[in-house]
């Protein structure tokens, strides 16, 4: 096993880098991956909570015939060509008149792999803040309001999570700075960090094809795996080296994410840790078996590794993904 390649690229995910995706290890039966386009059978969005010192966060009042009026953070649908920060900016420039920088990705929400929310603690970094009088079809007017007495209506109430997590996050922040990376991917898929633990002893799943490396599985369009959302295939591929029914699967969250948007290559690549342990452990001290040829269990030695991970799932200190 090279344990040293593995080594890498386990430290780039959990230090919320990307990595190259040159296949995937699991793709959905009977369909045809074909590479995903913003706008044909993808849409991404972008939101951002900016909070200033007095503790008050940026809102726009919407301009949209169906929610005129009510209120709600900067917030739209990525257009081709975009890096995701370059979209999260053009939208608080469009919507608030402010110029802003990312600090990092707080949550992600999913309605399967074709609808996928990326929300970002941000701060202002220049511009002038958007009055009624340059109203326009982008927005009416934004305005900084208390954290705790939002202006009314709101178009919805699901910003109410994301201004609280943003909030929490400033206070203590339960997972580092992480940012996407800008690397090219043609699918939507899921690089895994899948874990058994057994004391102080941590194994990952790996895929064996080639070279030893993160299993990756692509997302698929069926209506099953959009109604089943993306964990569909996290679990698409652990059914096919593991017996899942006498074992327990837990979706921790997001390590990291990659996406370009240059040259027609919208897909996006989410680092997501999961934990896979028996449903009666007993005295089970090694890992599933394995079945096939095309994955096996690794046991990380490197101890600065071991304790990063133990210390993610332990803290579960990674980014949310909500449906």
């Amino acid at each position: 096993m090279a344990s040293e390649g593995l080594e890498g690229e386990l430290a780039a995910v959990l230090g919320g880098q990307g990595l190259c995706v040159h296949s995937c290890d699991s793709e959905p039966a009977g369909e045809l991956l074909a590479p995903v386009r913003l706008r044909r059978n993808v849409c991404y969005v972008v939101l951002a909570v900016c909070l200033n010192e007095q503790d008050e966060v940026l809102l726009i009042q919407e301009a949209k015939k169906e929610c005129r009026g009510s209120w709600y953070l900067p917030a739209g649908r990525m257009e081709p060509g975009e890096t995701i920060v370059e979209a999260l900016q053009r939208e608080v420039k469009e919507e608030a008149g402010l110029h802003c920088e990312p600090l990092t990705l707080l949550s992600v929400e999913e309605r399967g792999p074709s609808w996928i929310r990326f929300a970002f603690l941000a701060r202002p970094t220049g511009g002038v803040l958007k009055t009624s009088k340059e109203a326009d079809a982008e927005s009416l007017q934004a305005g900084w309001y208390p954290r705790t007495s939002l202006p009314t209506p709101l178009r919805a109430h699901d910003i109410l999570h994301l201004v609280e997590l943003a909030a929490q996050y400033r206070h203590q922040a339960r997972h580092p700075l992480i940012l996407p990376q800008e690397l090219p991917c043609s699918l939507v898929c899921q690089r895994l960090v899948a874990t058994f633990t057994s004391v102080h002893t941590v194994w990952v799943l790996v895929g064996t094809e080639r070279v030893p490396h993160l299993p990756i599985t692509a997302c698929g369009f069926t209506p099953t795996e959009q109604r089943g959302g993306i964990k569909v295939a996290i679990l698409r591929l652990l059914q096919e080296c593991l017996t899942l029914h006498h074992l327990v699967v837990e979706i921790k969250g997001l390590l990291g994410l990659q996406h370009l948007g240059k040259d027609h290559t919208d897909g996006v690549c989410l680092n997501v840790l999961v934990a896979v342990a028996f449903r009666n452990p007993g005295i089970q001290n090694e890992p599933p078996k394995v079945r096939g040829e095309n994955f096996s269990w690794w046991k990380v030695m490197e101890e600065g590794l071991q304790s990063q991970l133990l210390q993610r799932l332990q803290e579960t200190s990674v980014i949310p993904v909500n449906r």
